[in-house]
């Protein structure tokens, strides 16, 4: 299994080109289920859950082809066609749903086009129990017939799905993705109340409404779709992934660098941005991205609070934890999206942190300095939150368990060392 070394005390300079979103590639990847003609989407990330994604709608039917790559040996800017002319399987099987979460995805469109799905309940990273009961209740009253068995959602539309209003009791993405993608294809009106307003969710949007959806609303809390009976091809980029973005922001912070993330949208990232301010680093906009430097002198702890977009987005909380741990006074980090997501804690204590939880408040005091250790990733962002902390350590540093890492970030070690980080992965 791969493990990734780093020695740090190397500040980050340079630049960074930020791939497209993972959380906006996948979804826009199962709206092809939703046409008999082809989707063309630019700008896709070269992930796992990419080609996890990739391999499971090939076994719904989906024809997915390569056309043509930019610079990096098809790493950046990558072109795929996906067609899905006839679905030669409404079945979405666990072995491959297992793998990811998002494959819950596939349920919407399956079941909008076909009339049918059955969808095994999915896996993903162990960062709580992140059901999916807003995604089957709110099918449920687009008319679907809903049994759980087996392990699996078997879903039923006979007669077509028809519009209805939905209003979620807590904001969801993925259920607002999913609903959003059914409700382009169901008779009638379906309002969205309390929907998710993530920029992966408009893109999400923008792109079924070049596909011939009628869709009002958008970035708004409230979505009005308006069914049509068929949705055509279309052409789509897909956006910059804020974060990486924010990421890496915070790796050149941490270690005193300066840095400009090509393609980086700052109206993705206010909330960070606004943050990262206050700790002492500065972000500014420029015509190629964003540009980050920390200010002279150690960075200040601030108090941070994850909450659905525009607030502070919980998939940064981890790698925002390892900056506090490097920075003067005292710092809360609160999770108010989902539970078990404190799993880095114990590792970054390993490297010298002071970190001590309590439920789902974390109070971080910062350190003169962190030191390398032996350390393992338990999920995604938790795995970045470490490579960031051993950038600034002292040391040297190894992390156990990076196919974590592989699932959400593309070619991180050659993105920090083309900035002078000393960092390599051990085969």
């Amino acid at each position: 299994m791969d493990r990734i070394r780093i020695c740090g005390g190397v500040p980050i300079n340079g630049e960074i080109p930020i791939s497209g979103a993972k959380n906006a590639a996948l979804p826009l990847m199962t709206a092809a289920l939703l046409s008999a003609e082809t989707l063309t989407l630019s700008n896709l990330p070269h992930l796992a859950d990419i080609t996890t994604l990739a391999n499971l709608l090939v076994q719904h039917g989906v024809e997915i082809r390569m056309n043509g790559a930019a610079a990096g040996d098809g790493h950046i800017g990558r072109v795929l066609e996906l067609s899905a002319g006839t679905i030669t399987s409404t079945r979405a099987p666990y072995d491959l749903v297992r793998k990811m979460r998002a494959s819950i995805l596939v349920l919407g469109p399956l079941l909008a086009r076909e009339g049918r799905a059955e969808v095994s309940l999915p896996g993903g990273c162990a960062i709580g129990t992140r059901p999916v009961d807003l995604h089957l209740k709110g099918l449920t009253l687009l008319g679907a017939e809903i049994d759980l068995r087996e392990g699996y959602v078997h879903a039923a539309a006979p007669n077509g799905l028809v519009g209805a209003e939905i209003v979620f009791p807590m904001v969801s993405v993925g259920a607002t993705e999913n609903l959003l993608m059914a409700a382009t294809l169901a008779k009638g009106t379906t309002r969205l109340v309390n929907a998710a307003r993530e920029p992966e969710v408009t893109d999400l949007a923008l792109c079924l409404t070049s596909m011939g959806a009628r869709i009002e609303g958008m970035g708004s809390d409230t979505l009005i779709i308006h069914g049509v009976e068929r949705l055509h091809g279309a052409a789509h980029s897909v956006i910059p992934d804020r974060i990486e973005t924010g990421t890496y922001a915070m790796a050149a912070a941490i270690t005193g660098g300066e840095v400009e993330l090509l393609g980086a949208k700052a109206e993705h990232l206010r909330s960070v941005i606004e943050i990262l301010g206050r700790a002492g680093v500065s972000v500014t906009e420029t015509n190629r991205g964003l540009h980050v430097k920390r200010a002279d002198g150690r960075l200040h702890g601030v108090d941070v609070m994850t909450e659905p977009f525009p607030g502070f987005p919980t998939d940064l909380q981890a790698q925002t934890m390892s900056l506090m741990a490097a920075a003067e006074g005292a710092a809360m980090i609160t999770e108010s999206i989902f539970e078990n997501r404190f799993m880095h804690v114990p590792e970054l204590c390993r490297m010298g942190a002071d970190i001590n939880v309590h439920g789902a408040s974390a109070m971080v005091r910062g350190q003169p300095s962190l030191t390398g250790a032996e350390v393992m990733a338990t999920d995604l962002r938790a795995s970045v939150s470490l490579v960031i902390a051993a950038l600034a350590a002292q040391g040297e540093t190894v992390v156990n368990r990076v196919y974590h890492l592989d699932r959400g970030y593309e070619r991180l070690e050659d993105k920090l060392a083309a900035c002078g980080a000393r960092i390599e992965r051990i085969k």
